[in-house]
């Protein structure tokens, strides 16, 4: 497997300052993330993103898959259809972006029923929810197709496809080997088992997320370092090594240090080399 890691896992500083720290820490590659303003936006042009990749490239990092966290603000199963509308724009437009930094893989949130954390009073009818989000990734998966660049599917908090079985079905009937699972290890901890989801999705993993979560704490506060929670990771690569898996490997971590923040980049670092048997 390749060791990544995300880009939302850094202290604030640019996309350069953040690969030359990623490869000091052993790190070989960065997924960097889709916003809507600043150094990587839905704006920035084709230049800037060529030397976005270039400066990747100079300091000895792989650029492999771009996220976003705008999925979270325009929703491909909401009830407004202007807010549907823009996030297959956004979807679009982070294809293309993607496909510009050389990038294979894209993080798609595929639509809330309801999400908590940012508004709990917003909430989509569960059966409307799946037919609008199906109907868009069948729209989208043309373009993936055409781009070469896969949409990876990412099972979030979002209270809508909750099951490895129902995920599973739901990308079956997408129907495109370019629409597929980005499976995150730590969001499904707290109601379910990770190696579960990975034998059922098995080949339709695109990409994957570490992260480990502690179910004690519960809510956001769950998410801690890895190898500090709950997370069976020996069984989880057992999972790994049974349905071929050997792609990229990301942490997603949040930056929550209050001094000496970079210093969660060398011991993710770490942990993911004791994970993957490195060290």
């Amino acid at each position: 497997m390749k060791k990544g890691i995300s880009i939302w896992s850094f202290p604030a500083q640019s996309l350069r300052e953040s690969f030359v720290l990623a490869k000091d820490a052993g790190f070989e590659g960065v997924e960097v993330a889709l916003d809507e303003v600043g150094e990587l936006s839905l704006t920035t042009t084709d230049a800037e993103l060529a030397e976005i990749r270039r400066a990747a490239e100079e300091c000895g990092i792989e650029l492999y898959s771009v996220a976003s966290g705008l999925y979270w603000k325009y929703w491909l199963t909401a009830d407004c259809e202007e807010e549907r509308e823009k996030a297959k724009a956004i979807v679009r437009r982070h294809l293309e972006v993607a496909k510009t930094l050389g990038c294979d893989t894209i993080l798609v949130v595929p639509g809330s029923v309801n999400v908590d954390f940012e508004d709990p009073s917003k909430v989509v009818d569960y059966k409307t929810a799946y037919e609008r989000s199906l109907e868009a990734l069948r729209e989208l998966k043309g373009y993936a197709e055409q781009l070469g660049v896969a949409i990876g599917v990412e099972n979030v908090w979002n209270k809508f496809l909750t099951s490895p079985m129902e995920m599973n079905d739901f990308l079956d009937k997408v129907g495109s080997n370019f629409v597929g699972s980005y499976f995150d290890v730590g969001n499904v901890a707290f109601n379910g088992f990770p190696e579960h989801w990975i034998r059922i999705l098995g080949k339709k993993i695109k990409k994957v997320h570490f992260k480990d979560y502690r179910k004690a704490a519960g809510g956001l506060h769950g998410f801690v370092d890895l190898l500090a929670g709950d997370i069976d990771y020996p069984e989880v690569m057992k999972a790994f090594a049974e349905i071929g898996y050997d792609g990229w490997v990301t942490a997603e971590m949040i930056p929550a240090y209050r001094f000496y923040t970079e210093t969660i980049i060398y011991n993710t670092s770490n942990a993911m080399d004791k994970i993957l048997g490195r060290k």
